[in-house]
């Protein structure tokens, strides 16, 4: 689903960018609502980027990755660790590209995401290539999800990967 944004522009830089876990639902722009399986994932496009909520029969997990006023943890490159019966793992990587690559690169993801059935992406005004986007998936027992946080001012492109499954207790 792609879906242009009622707000202004306001995650300015790529370095703006916080990551944290458990914090709860924030006001949102746009949300989809998908059923996985027995998971529900909530993907929602926030004014300042994005949040996932995971919830299970077995606990929740959100996940919040925007530029938080206040917040001291800055953008991770990696993150694993348990969170209630799950195990979290959390990648990210910012690339930078050229003008015209960044607008191809935006162009492609767009419409990879806009037709997905497990997609979200939100424009914001004044720049078609300004957006976030979110894409949801389970596979072999695990929900994970991508997104892209586009900043065309500054030619940088945020790619961030989870993938959360249930923790294997051993066998006595």
């Amino acid at each position: 689903m792609l879906t242009t944004l009622k707000t202004t522009y306001t995650d300015t830089r790529a370095a703006d960018l916080a990551w944290c876990l458990g914090k709860d639902p924030l006001p949102a722009l746009a949300v989809l609502d998908l059923q996985l399986d027995d998971s529900a994932v909530q993907l929602r496009l926030l004014g300042a980027s994005h949040q996932v909520i995971l919830e299970e029969e077995d606990g929740l997990c959100s996940e919040t990755v925007a530029c938080i006023p206040g917040s001291q943890t800055p953008l991770p490159l990696g993150v694993a660790k348990r969170v209630g019966a799950w195990e979290y793992e959390f990648a990210a990587r910012v690339e930078t590209l050229s003008r015209c690559s960044f607008a191809g690169r935006a162009q492609e993801l767009l419409a990879l995401v806009a037709e997905h059935p497990q997609g979200l992406a939100g424009t914001f005004p004044g720049d078609p290539h300004a957006f976030t986007a979110l894409l949801a998936q389970r596979r072999d027992g695990q929900i994970s999800w991508r997104t892209w946080h586009a900043y065309p001012q500054e030619g940088r492109l945020v790619a961030t990967r989870t993938r959360v499954g249930v923790r294997m207790t051993a066998p006595l």
